[in-house]
């Protein structure tokens, strides 16, 4: 193996276990491998300028701001209340309300940490008032919000057709992602429930199908923040940048004249919130677009396919070895950084062996999403337990179930791929 890939990985390591952020590892590392080669380093400014400079990347502030609004504006509320009034009388009915919220409001936002801070400020104190156990309230939150990174539109698959090359259509990945991200809500609610009727959790009472209706029209112009952003895409009226525009902007409105629940101060809070994210996401797409540059000069995609197929040929074996190797990185590295450095890698190796790049997106998707959960770098656990007031170690003790239900769902993702493909299929032609 090259001498520069020992350099650059090297260098990103130290500074991992360093504590130095990751874009910053990344740029150092990125600087260090260019000088090594004998380039200029402008060269990797350049490349860094290069990676920041595409045009579909201004999906994502527009996807970020709109999270923000709809939490900071009343979407969220209306949200948990109409998932309330659906599944809320089910034994365990908080744990149902709260799977539901967050594929309504992670189908919106788009964003798992969004999804915890929103649905779980509000939440999880519910719960632990209506006795159930802080442990199962908040690994329920945590887990639930990967929905956000599957459920359109996401943010992530915008950052992983730019790591693979701008070939593959936002548009097919957003539709891929409804029927796993569905599918892992539902499984999610099936243990929540086998769970809620063996520690003997309360179910709400129902209110009547005219509270339900009253629900979803007083939530259905936040849901119409999706309509229009998929509808847009669909029609083909709008590109994914354009959508993700004009839903920015219905999603102000409503927060505004409809609801007139976001007040300036909270205006200005998610407008800060939403510059951070931003920035840091689009420094990390700078500095990764010139590290990926020196890992196709050292031609390590074409090394790590080889590798992989001197070990095994079966296609099975060589999707349980990129789960795994997902499912470890997840748990000590940020989802944004994998995404754009692990694509480039792991993508050429199952094109290799006939899988589909939609489907290994969702794959990518779920196995990177339930890093979030885990420790020790899990954003969305800390968040979680942040909320809850609990030891990470509490949770650990009894979020396995749960881990367990998103690992079937990923099982059956990675090794069917007319789950994620179908609907793209029908819906848009693809691959026809």
């Amino acid at each position: 193996m090259e001498p520069g890939l020992f350099l650059i990985f090297g260098i990103f390591a130290a500074g991992i276990l360093a504590g130095v952020p990751v874009a910053f590892c990344l740029g150092i590392a990125a600087v260090a491998g260019f000088i090594w080669e004998g380039l200029n380093p402008a060269v990797a400014f350049q490349q860094m300028a290069s990676g920041m400079s595409i045009f579909s990347l201004l999906a994502i502030p527009f996807f970020i701001f709109a999270g923000e609004l709809m939490l900071h504006g009343g979407i969220a509320r209306r949200l948990i209340a109409l998932a309330s009034a659906v599944v809320g009388h089910m034994r365990g009915g908080l744990a149902q309300v709260n799977v539901g919220s967050s594929m309504l409001f992670g189908g919106i936002s788009g964003s798992a940490v969004a999804d915890t801070s929103a649905l779980g400020t509000m939440l999880i104190p519910s719960m632990q008032q209506k006795g159930y156990g802080a442990d199962y309230a908040v690994g329920l939150t945590v887990t639930s919000s990967i929905a956000g990174i599957l459920i359109p539109p996401s943010h992530n698959m915008i950052l992983y057709s730019l790591a693979a090359g701008g070939g593959i259509s936002v548009s097919a990945l957003f539709i891929a992602g409804i029927v796993p991200g569905a599918m892992m809500c539902l499984f999610l609610a099936i243990t929540a429930y086998v769970m809620a009727v063996r520690r003997g959790y309360p179910a709400e009472s129902w209110q009547g199908l005219r509270h339900l209706a009253w629900c979803f029209v007083d939530a259905l112009p936040g849901l119409l923040t999706a309509v229009i952003i998929l509808g847009g895409v669909l029609s083909g009226i709008f590109t994914v940048t354009e959508s993700a525009a004009f839903g920015t902007i219905w999603a102000l409105l409503v927060t505004v004249l409809v609801y007139r629940a976001l007040s300036w101060e909270a205006f200005v809070t998610a407008v800060r919130a939403s510059v951070r994210t931003t920035a840091v996401v689009f420094l990390l797409v700078g500095t990764a677009t010139a590290f990926a540059w020196l890992l196709a000069m050292y031609r390590l995609p074409e090394i790590l396919t080889e590798g992989m197929l001197a070990v095994s040929s079966n296609p099975i074996v060589i999707l349980l070895m990129i789960n795994l190797c997902l499912l470890l990185l997840g748990a000590v590295m940020d989802m944004a950084a994998l995404i754009l450095i692990t694509t480039p890698i792991f993508l050429p190796v199952v094109t290799a062996i006939g899988v589909d790049p939609v489907q290994f997106g969702m794959v990518m998707m779920m196995n990177l999403g339930l890093g979030l959960t885990t420790p020790p770098v899990g954003a969305v656990l800390f968040v979680g337990c942040a909320i809850g007031r609990i030891r990470m170690e509490q949770v650990m003790r009894s979020i396995w179930p749960f881990w367990g239900a998103i690992l079937v769902a990923l099982l059956l993702t990675t090794y069917w791929p007319a789950v994620s493909l179908t609907l793209p299929r029908l819906l848009l032609g693809y691959g026809a």
